[in-house]
């Protein structure tokens, strides 16, 4: 048996990765400390604590929630109530748009606070409040890593990490700066696909199926649940899934088909316990979540195009210099257009698609998702083109591009004051 902590598991690649993914928390880092320094959180993220800590006291009956914050919150100056209109979704008695596994997860970190939640002390419990979306900001980039390494090798996986953690938009995400909390939405979306994918694939060994895939499958129900108990129009990642399991599996299918709905049952249990296993409260989660709250004109209108394009744009600028020529390389070049490249742009397709068909809640959410795969078909084909004769040309023009987008990054957060 080979010892864990060996070059082929802890080497060169991995340092590299782990002292960007160190350079991502410090910015987001940056980020809570000069929010949580005003003394003040916005009325939704108090809306969202309280309603996660009343559901860990064991209140899951939505109907009974309060609308504003009860007195676990002191010594706030402004108005605890709900700010209309709410674009969230935030004061429905029955969020059509999360489950009660988000709160939950959302206010974890808060059970540790044993006081009320003072506004004193908020420099102190704030970072609890934060804590969920900083770690599944850490997960997401980690999978972005590894997906993007396995499929391309470590320029690809260099890439992909540089281009995530100097992410305006994922470091915002990350830590919860004027944005709602949408990483753990990501991550699910992220983890369940490449799973999915990555099952699929063992699906060919000569071994028991079930038994031998069984790690791999409730991770895949785990990110299954939390994608979906994040944000409910996540709910079409099942159909996409089965769509890869099938395809990538042809003669495997029945097999395929067992994993998959393995898969969804582990999701569906883990939703159910966030309800602490009382039917009637999940079947009214159900019933009022919007699975599909699709708006079909929308596509008819030219400026939520430029509002999704300049969104994409604002979360990592870089792409808008690579992901044109990335896009141009990939339908010239027969060679690059493998299922490794295909299927990223693919993804990522959907998921635009899918944020312009909800241009607001949780449209929003969708924009988020979109970027690690984009991040990861440009990685992919940038690491392809390296493997050409033109490598002396595309590696220093990739270098200095990456390194002056991280600088810019780094120059535009130090621009944030911590008061």
């Amino acid at each position: 048996m080979h010892p864990f902590f060996n070059k082929q598991r802890f080497g060169e690649p991995q340092f590299v990765a782990g002292l960007l993914l160190l350079i991502f928390l410090a910015q987001c880092a940056w980020l809570i400390r000069s929010d949580l320094r005003t003394g003040q959180i916005s009325s939704a993220e108090r809306w969202v604590i309280d309603r996660g800590l009343q559901q860990w006291h064991g209140n899951v009956n939505q109907s009974s929630l309060s609308v504003a914050a009860d007195a676990r919150f002191t010594g706030f100056e402004d108005s605890t109530e709900i700010p209309a209109p709410d674009p969230h979704g935030l004061a429905s008695v029955w969020d059509p748009n999360h489950s009660a596994l988000y709160y939950l997860v959302a206010t974890a970190p808060l059970l540790l606070w044993p006081r009320p939640l003072a506004a004193d002390s908020v420099v102190v419990w704030g970072w609890l409040a934060r804590a969920t979306g900083l770690i599944f900001g850490l997960c997401l980039g980690a999978s972005l890593w590894y997906v993007a390494r396995r499929l391309y090798g470590n320029a690809g996986g260099y890439v992909a990490l540089v281009l995530f953690c100097f992410s305006p938009g994922l470091i915002r995400a990350s830590a919860g700066w004027l944005v709602p909390p949408e990483t753990g939405a990501a991550w699910g979306a992220f983890g369940a696909i490449f799973t999915g994918i990555a099952v699929a694939h063992t699906l060919y060994a000569p071994r028991e199926v079930i038994l031998w895939n069984w790690r791999r499958i409730l991770l895949l129900g785990v990110a299954l649940a939390m994608a979906i108990g994040s944000q409910f129009s996540l709910a079409a990642l099942i159909p996409l899934v089965l769509a890869f399991l099938l395809y990538l599996a042809p003669t495997r299918r029945k097999a395929a088909l067992a994993i998959w709905a393995a898969a969804c049952a582990i999701a569906v249990l883990l939703l159910f316990s966030s309800y602490y296993f009382h039917p009637l409260a999940f079947w009214h989660g159900l019933r009022h979540a919007d699975f599909l709250a699709l708006t079909g004109s929308a596509f008819a209108m030219p400026g939520v195009y430029r509002e999704l394009f300049r969104k994409i744009l604002e979360s990592c600028p870089a792409l808008a210099v690579l992901l044109p020529i990335t896009l141009i390389v990939f339908a010239a070049w027969r060679r690059a257009r493998y299922f490794g490249n295909s299927a990223p742009l693919l993804l990522s397709a959907f998921f635009l698609a899918m944020g312009l068909a909800t241009p607001h809640y949780p449209g929003l959410g969708f924009r988020l998702i979109a970027v690690p795969f984009l991040v990861l078909f440009v990685s992919g084909m940038l690491a392809d083109v390296l493997e050409t004769r033109y490598r002396p040309l595309i590696l220093p023009a990739t270098a200095g591009l990456l390194a002056s987008y991280a600088l810019w990054s780094l120059l535009e957060l130090a621009r944030i004051r911590i008061a």
